[in-house]
């Protein structure tokens, strides 16, 4: 039975219909989102889910999207105490504060897909990487992986996590830019795997240079699917073979998040080793 069965006959079924069966859980904190006027009903829908759902201590409300250089979202404690969780995924663990650190756990079969390609003795570079869930797999599978992330508490975390999984000899993090170039070493890396911010597509045009030929990339951008379809034929114009695209659910209404494996040319100098912004 799924949370809108269990809350018939508790809240009138006109609001009932307008409630999302689906909310978002990480560690032991599950996360709601409701039409602003039914904001009323969030306590009685907090309790609903932890009396089902074995192990949610803290239920949260969204109470606005992601947002700002640090992308992270506000919310209010519904029932609980505290934000801070470890979260659990493909037998990593990740340790963060869902108030200060952002968190996409419906990525998760995406994230193993990606990491699973990656091979001992790589290179790889992670921009916007937050408390590290690209980071982590792959540096388990004996990457040498660099992790940029520009919010400091979502730093500290990666921190923290790299501790937890026993990884921090594989992991180079800095806190930084992601497009601050100087902080990215003279030799090149084999693969890069970028989950770009909302409106930041220039960001692979930047790192591009920094990927050795033939070398991989996996770009996540947001798009419509007819704009996902030109982004493809630019890439190919420009030299990438394009591997995947495929799309990682949707985010707004006919947006959707799309993520791009890429091989970029195999000899310097080509147009794909300095392409232009592809969005």
């Amino acid at each position: 039975m799924g949370l809108k069965e269990r809350l018939f006959g508790i809240i009138p079924e006109e609001d009932r219909r307008r409630i999302s069966p689906h909310f978002d859980v990480i560690g032991d904190i599950a996360i709601i989102a409701l039409p602003e006027d039914l904001n009323g009903y969030a306590p009685v829908i907090a309790e609903t889910i932890k009396s089902h759902r074995q192990g949610i201590r803290t239920v949260l409300l969204k109470v606005e999207k992601v947002r700002g250089d640090c992308r992270t979202a506000r919310y209010d404690i519904i029932s609980g105490e505290t934000t801070i969780t470890t979260h659990h995924e493909y037998g990593f663990s990740y340790r963060l504060d869902l108030g200060t650190v952002f968190f996409n756990p419906r990525l998760a079969s995406e994230r193993w897909r990606v990491t699973s390609q990656v091979q001992a003795g790589e290179r790889v570079l992670v921009p916007f990487c937050g408390a590290g869930p690209f980071v982590i797999p792959a540096a388990a599978r004996g990457a040498s992986v660099l992790a940029v992330e520009q919010n400091p508490d979502a730093y500290r975390w990666l921190q923290e996590t790299m501790r937890l999984n026993r990884c921090a000899g594989r992991v180079t993090a800095v806190c930084g830019d992601a497009f601050d170039t100087a902080l990215l070493p003279s030799e090149p890396f084999d693969r890069a795997i970028i989950p770009t911010p909302y409106g930041m597509d220039e960001i692979l045009g930047v790192l591009a240079p920094y990927v050795r030929p033939r070398g991989m990339f996996h770009f996540y951008t947001f798009k419509n699917r007819k704009q996902s379809e030109e982004m493809e034929r630019t890439f190919k114009r420009t030299g990438y073979h394009v591997v995947t695209r495929r799309r990682c659910g949707n985010v707004a209404p006919s947006v959707a998040r799309w993520v791009f494996d890429l091989k970029k040319a195999g000899h310097p100098g080509r147009v794909a080793d300095t392409p232009a912004n592809p969005g």
